[in-house]
């Protein structure tokens, strides 16, 4: 999975990564990867369920890796953050 294939959800709102994913599939491209971390994971839930439910009916969910990963902050003190990743992939036109 390249780069351009990843939609990175973070703050905006959902409709704005709905509408990333859905011009990346609709562009040709057969697997996007939807990433978030801490708190903006419910926001890419839900960026993957609108998808599949209102936009592209026909797209299937693919594997959803969680993982916990370690960041540091302004003062250098590391803490952990809970992040996903969720594949959605559709047969190409």
């Amino acid at each position: 999975m390249t780069e351009e294939n990843v939609a990175y959800v973070g703050n905006k709102p959902v409709m704005n990564y709905v509408l990333a994913v859905v011009t990346q599939m609709n562009g040709g491209i057969s697997e996007v990867s939807i990433k978030a971390r801490g708190r903006a994971i419910s926001r890419a839930v839900d960026v993957a369920e609108i998808v599949r439910n209102r936009f592209i009916t026909d797209a299937e969910l693919g594997t959803i890796n969680i993982r916990t990963e370690e960041i540091l902050n302004n003062e250098g003190i590391s803490t952990n953050v809970s992040a996903i990743e969720i594949h959605l992939s559709r047969e190409s036109i």
